[in-house]
Formats: structure tokens, C-alpha cells, sequence
């Protein structure tokens, strides 16, 4: 009887990367003619003399102060001192919930919640130069960015142990937090009102920003998907709203919220210029969103929609199921490249009168103490403020390359 021999099959291996030393790769990249030394050689030279004179300056530049000492306006502009609590209560509340987010469902949550997490010790750092203020009742600005870390870190720990039970109350706490925000900051209730035009700095910046996403993106999908619509008056209106606002810059939509917006208010009441900012940013974003989920959805192959109407499913049930979220998954990158773009045109308001960060940074410049600072301290106030810029611009790229590490991950 024959015996059945196992037959062995040749594994594929990948081929040993060959080692190269530092002399070696320098030779070979940098060295490798006569003028590419001398152009290597050129270019060196030039980036140590630039990074030398940038170190220099950076220590022996005499307007450090005007930023750091200032700090209350740049977080804050001129919220009053006897009521900076609200703010951090606000902050807290937002970054509690973050960790417990992070928690439940780990992943990109529990980055982003790491992200807010260093961002709060690096400006509570900063505030370690600004002096504790008269009358203030809140915390110490470099207190209160350690104890919001810990209620990050801490949030995340215990999330982690009752893991489900905290899921549903947690999607309910998010939708609650914005209102529950914009009435600690505002008043009411009980507590007195602050107006909106003592707003301002990174306070005034993030609201404008948090709300133009979180308002801009159902708006922006509910054009996508009124743009592919069988039914013409709809698929009409939003082909003009969404050519209308895609072409005109966003400063056009601003003016026109602070001019025309009043017009459609029955009563003449008047509006607040926060409101009218935050509907401007709103409608301008929700425009380039839709289109950006529209290529998104064009992306999707008609099979997938037939096959979903050959299971029963309906034209809701489809897009909802079937079609929309991959969509989404398709464009993260330029849904967060348009978010960071949002985030950085939001110093546009200050045409309208409000003071974000770049204003209050332009207001600091412009205080008598600082007139006679030799070279004036322009560029270190400037040079504060787009770091800030960077570090929120650069955790949100870093947190869309991780979206798209694990869509990549989920399709293998």
C-alpha cells in the first residue's frame, strides 16, 4: 500500500536588507560627486547659521513677558476674573468626559483624550509665569491644567471597569454637553450673565471652531445627500446653497451674517455677534462638507446599493447602513483637513468685532508697557500664538492618520 508523502511547499522569505554604516550612507546620499559635496556642504552651513540665530534670539529676545504675563488674556480675553471658574468648570466638564470616552472605547478616543490631555500640562506649564490674579475665585491656571490631566487620566481608568453600562449614558451626556457649556459660560439659571463680547482668546477660538464641526457636519451631510436626491426641488436647492457659499471666501459669509442675518429676525431684535459668527462659520463649512461626503458617496459601487435593495432594505436603511459610513471612511483625511482649516480661518471674526486668539495677541502688542521692548515683542507674542495654532492643527492630522491606520487595518 503506498504511504502519502507529505509534500513540503518553499515558503516565501523576504530578502535580508543589506546594512549600511553612517560613513557609508553619507557617501553614498550626500557625497557621492564632487557637487553634490559642495551643495551638501552649502546647504549645512546655511541650516546651522539659521538655527544658531533662531536659538540665539530665542533666549536673548526681551518680549517672552509680554506673552506670558499676559496669558488671562490669551486664554480668556476679558472674561471677569471673580467668574474665570466657569471657564475651567466648563473645560473640566468636557475633559472629563473625554476620558471617560476614551474608556469605553479606546482607539482614537483614547488619543485624542492623551492629546488634550498633554496640550493641558504644556499650558499649564506656561501659566506657571502668570501671576495668581486679584479677587480670582478658580484655581491657579497651572493647578487647574494638572488637576484636568488627572481628570483625563482618571476618567479613562474608570471607564475601563464599567466598560458598557457607560455607553449609551455617555452619547447622552455628549449631546447635553454643549448647551450644558454655553450656559455655564453665559449665565442663567442663577448664575449671572456674562456677554458674549467679554468672550475671547483660545476660550472664543475653540467655541467657534467645536461649534462649526459639530453644527457643520449633519447640516453638510444632509446637502450631500439632498444633492444626490431623485427629488428636483431638493436636489436644485442644494446645488445653488452649496455653488452659492463655495463661491464666495468666508470673510463674504461673515459680513453677511453680521449684516443681513438681523434682516430675518422678525421684531428688528438685534443678534448677538457670537451667534451671528457661529451661523456664518456653520453655512460656510456645511458647503465644502457636503462635497467632500458627495465624492465620498460617488466612491460607493452600485452593487453594493443593489445588492442592499435585492435584501429588502430600503432607501433609508441603505444610506444609513450601507453607504454612508463608508463613505465617511473614505474621506476622513479631507474631513479633518477641512476641520483644521476651519480651526485656523476662525481668526476672521475679528473683522466683526469679536477678539480671538490672534486678536487678543494683536491687543497685547499694542500695550503701552511693551512700546519702548527694543524690537518690540511682536514676534515672540506672534511666535506663542502659532504654536498653539500648530499644536491643535498637528494632534488633529496625527489623529486622522490613526483613523485611516485602522480603516486600513479593518479591510486586510
Amino acid at each position: 500500500m503506498p504511504v502519502a508523502t507529505e509534500v513540503s511547499r518553499p515558503t516565501s522569505r523576504r530578502a535580508p536588507r543589506q546594512q549600511i554604516g553612517l560613513i557609508e550612507w553619507l557617501r553614498k546620499n550626500l557625497f557621492s560627486t564632487w557637487y553634490n559635496a559642495i551643495i551638501t556642504i552649502v546647504l549645512l552651513y546655511i541650516v546651522i547659521q539659521a538655527v544658531t540665530s533662531f536659538v540665539s534670539w530665542m533666549v536673548t529676545a526681551p518680549g517672552w513677558p509680554a506673552a506670558f504675563t499676559n496669558i488671562k488674556l490669551l486664554l480668556t480675553w476679558t472674561y471677569p476674573v471673580d467668574q474665570l471658574w466657569r471657564p475651567q468648570a466648563a473645560m473640566a466638564l468636557v475633559l472629563l468626559l473625554l476620558g471617560l470616552s476614551a474608556g469605553v472605547w479606546g482607539g482614537v478616543v483614547r488619543m485624542v483624550a492623551f492629546g488634550a490631555a498633554a496640550i493641558s500640562v504644556g499650558i499649564g506649564f506656561a501659566a506657571f509665569t502668570f501671576p495668581d490674579l486679584p479677587d480670582q475665585t478658580s484655581l491657579p491656571g497651572w493647578l487647574f491644567m494638572f488637576l484636568c490631566a488627572g481628570l483625563l487620566v482618571g476618567g479613562d481608568q474608570l471607564a475601563r471597569r464599567l466598560d458598557k453600562r457607560l455607553r449609551w449614558p455617555l452619547i447622552i451626556a455628549w449631546l447635553l454637553s454643549y448647551p450644558a457649556v454655553i450656559l455655564i459660560l453665559r449665565g442663567g439659571l442663577g448664575l449671572p450673565i456674562v456677554e458674549t463680547k467679554l468672550w475671547g482668546g483660545l476660550l472664543l477660538t475653540l467655541l467657534l471652531a467645536i461649534s462649526g464641526i459639530v453644527l457643520s457636519f449633519p447640516l453638510g451631510v444632509l446637502l450631500a445627500l439632498g444633492r444626490r436626491s431623485s427629488l428636483p426641488v431638493i436636489r436644485v436647492f442644494c446645488v445653488l446653497y452649496i455653488e452659492l457659499i463655495r463661491g464666495v471666501p468666508l470673510v463674504t459669509v461673515l459680513f453677511m451674517g453680521a449684516l443681513l442675518l438681523p434682516l430675518f429676525v422678525p421684531g428688528g431684535e438685534s443678534i448677538d455677534a457670537l451667534v451671528r459668527a457661529i451661523v456664518a462659520v456653520t453655512l460656510f463649512s456645511a458647503a465644502y462638507l457636503a462635497e467632500n461626503v458627495r465624492g465620498g458617496l460617488q466612491s460607493i459601487p452600485k452593487g453594493q446599493i443593489e445588492a442592499a435593495r435585492a435584501l429588502g432594505l430600503n432607501v433609508f436603511q441603505t444610506t444609513l447602513l450601507i453607504t454612508l459610513p463608508q463613505a465617511l471612511r473614505a474621506v476622513v483625511p479631507v474631513l479633518v483637513g477641512q476641520f483644521i482649516a476651519l480651526f485656523k480661518d476662525t481668526s476672521l471674526v475679528v473683522i466683526i468685532g469679536l477678539v480671538d486668539l490672534l486678536g487678543a495677541a494683536q491687543n497685547i502688542v499694542g500695550q503701552p508697557q511693551w512700546l519702548g521692548t527694543p524690537g518690540g515683542v511682536w514676534r515672540e507674542t506672534f511666535l506663542v500664538i502659532a504654536a498653539i495654532y500648530w499644536v491643535f492643527s498637528f494632534t488633529m492630522s496625527r489623529i486622522s492618520k490613526r483613523i485611516e491606520d485602522q480603516i486600513a487595518r479593518s479591510r486586510h
